[in-house]
């Protein structure tokens, strides 16, 4: 095919940001309230994961739901199966 030029391409740079650790979205998300006498304590409780994401995802009560924006489907199994297997932390108290 005459006129066409071969176009270099580069590496591809996925739009997507690195998931942050359930560790962190706990920090920074949850523990505010399910640590501080705001919401039940939920670390230790060996919660299902199921009920985790249903619970993000619709805000019950009081709660806020949380998009998909907020907390990616990915990171929010990882922090369900993450409080699933979680240890008590003493130092947050049941309201």
């Amino acid at each position: 095919m005459a006129g066409l030029t071969a176009v270099a391409c580069g590496p591809v740079i996925s739009a997507a940001p690195k998931p942050r650790s359930p560790e962190k979205i706990y920090a920074s998300t949850c523990g505010y309230c399910h640590g501080q006498h705001v919401a039940p304590v939920i670390r230790g409780r060996t919660l299902p994961p199921e009920a985790v994401v249903q619970f993000v995802r619709t805000g019950p009560a009081a709660m806020p739901a949380f998009r998909q924006t907020e907390i990616s489907d990915q990171e929010l199994k990882a922090l369900a199966q993450w409080l699933h297997t979680s240890r008590a932390d003493p130092k947050e108290h049941e309201q």
